[in-house]
């Protein structure tokens, strides 16, 4: 699925999906992410690796050319999610493939995507109010219109 291809891990917190996309051989890699210690952690843990993998605070400022967004949990505030979810629709748009993994949150767009797969991810019930989230990976189609 990332071998040659030009890929964004959205939202990358330590970079885990980042590093999984270079260690399977993308053709490039960018982590964005806008808190400063998730981008910090992103390059620990590309150097720990010995991965390249490019950081950025801002994606939705940056030029767009990925061929591969890979965004999770980003619909947890409404201004955030609309935004978001809008800038990833106009990448469809122009040819990009998006898959979003969500683990129901409430501003999940309720059109334009399509369920691939589903996932039951153990969490920590000092962080969250369960042992166990239920997770979606959908993939965004693009706008109407």
């Amino acid at each position: 699925m990332v071998a040659g291809r030009r890929v964004l891990d959205l939202g990358c917190g330590g970079g885990l999906v980042a590093l999984a996309a270079a260690r399977a051989g993308a053709g490039r890699v960018t982590g964005a992410d806008i808190d400063p210690f998730a981008r910090l952690a992103l390059d620990l843990n590309a150097e720990a690796n010995r991965l390249s993998v490019v950081g950025l605070d801002d994606a939705l400022g940056a030029s767009s050319d990925w061929d591969l967004i890979l965004a999770a949990d980003i619909c947890y505030e409404r201004p955030t999610a609309e935004r978001l979810t809008a800038w990833l629709g106009a990448r469809v748009a122009q040819g990009a493939r998006v898959l979003l993994a969500d683990p129901g949150r409430a501003y999940l767009p309720k059109t334009g995507l399509k369920a691939l797969a589903a996932y039951d991810v153990p969490t920590d019930l000092d962080l969250e109010d369960r042992t166990v989230r239920h997770t979606t990976v959908y993939e965004m189609a693009a706008p109407e219109g």
